[in-house]
């Protein structure tokens, strides 16, 4: 006997709808196929894929790139183009402007007297919070990609862990520029407390040469800066073929200077040097380090072993020769 298959076999369903005759099933199409006939050529069998065009993004969900309007800043120019996912980061040490107490009442009495000449130049100390305090600076402006901010972190921890508080005085006012040319600064120079700002600087330049960023400068002028104002004709403005910034858009116009008066300065330090070096002023305890990344701002505090007595017998010895002897260059 033959042994009967247990298979059985089934037509499916074209074959049904076509009353059993495969040749007679219509060909399939989907929603995103279809025939493809060019005129002059005989029909074909052969199916062309075509893809419908996605509807645009919600401007909700694409954030826009952000606009480098001076007009929101004062008349501020961004000197480094924008780039998705890098962050713009500084390390400084504070000293807090506590309210009514003899350096906040100094800054205020310097700021009007210097606007009476200089009626351009904008306060630097206020924060957004309103809080006032003078910025000492231990790096250039720092260029960070996202996966380099915790580094960066990490760096301005271990550097907080390895050295000592110390104290910091101010000696003189001064002028400054920025690198680009763009905007003078009326600043007071770091006094005592110079070397041990020079101590953290120089900590950093490993971390930063690791990720291709700029040192401090090689000869330091450790300075906090309390008023800027804009400088005329700049090589960065002439490069973006503007003459001035009188030129911005919108009819916005920001008065400009070639530089603060020698007058102001020579002024300002006859003025206020001795009152500026005065034990009244006294001097300020840097206790911690602070970094800012964005509008993320993270401090860490000083752990050395700290000698209280040497930078205070340091500073009482320089400011007693800064007032006795103001003509001798030290």
């Amino acid at each position: 006997m033959k042994r009967v298959s247990a298979l059985v076999s089934y037509s499916s369903s074209d074959e049904e709808s076509g009353n059993g005759d495969p040749s007679s099933a219509p060909p399939r199409e989907t929603q995103r196929q279809k025939r493809c006939v060019r005129p002059g050529f005989p029909s074909s069998n052969k199916v062309t894929s075509f893809s419908r065009k996605l509807p645009p993004l919600s401007g909700t969900i694409v954030t826009p790139p952000p606009v480098d309007d001076p007009a929101l800043h004062q008349g501020r120019i961004r000197t480094t183009p924008h780039v998705e996912g890098q962050w713009a980061a500084h390390v400084y040490v504070a000293v807090k402007l506590v309210e009514g107490s003899p350096l906040c009442k100094l800054v205020r009495t310097v700021l009007d007297d210097s606007k009476e000449m200089v009626p351009t130049l904008q306060e630097i100390s206020q924060l957004d919070d309103g809080r006032r305090e003078l910025h000492i600076s231990l790096s250039r402006p720092i260029f960070l990609r996202a996966h380099q901010r915790e580094q960066l972190k990490a760096a301005v921890r271990n550097v907080a862990r390895e050295h000592p508080p110390f104290h910091v005085s101010f000696a003189s006012f001064s002028e400054l520029f920025n690198d680009e040319n763009t905007r003078t600064f009326l600043a007071v120079e770091v006094g005592a407390g110079h070397h041990g700002c020079e101590r953290l600087s120089d900590s950093l330049s490993p971390t930063l040469d690791s990720i291709r960023q700029k040192g401090y400068y090689e000869n330091p002028r450790f300075h906090a800066s309390i008023a800027w104002a804009l400088l005329t004709r700049s090589s960065h403005l002439v490069n973006r073929d503007l003459q001035s910034i009188d030129e911005l858009k919108d009819g916005q116009h920001f008065r400009t200077i070639d530089s603060l008066p020698k007058d102001l300065l020579s002024s300002l330090n006859e003025k206020y040097r001795i009152p500026l070096v005065s034990s009244k002023t006294g001097t300020f305890e840097v206790a911690d380090i602070y970094v800012k990344i964005g509008k993320e701002v993270s401090r860490f505090g000083l752990k050395g072993e700290m000698l209280p007595l040497l930078p205070l017998c340091r500073w009482l010895m320089w400011s007693f020769l800064q007032v006795n002897f103001p003509s001798y260059a030290f």
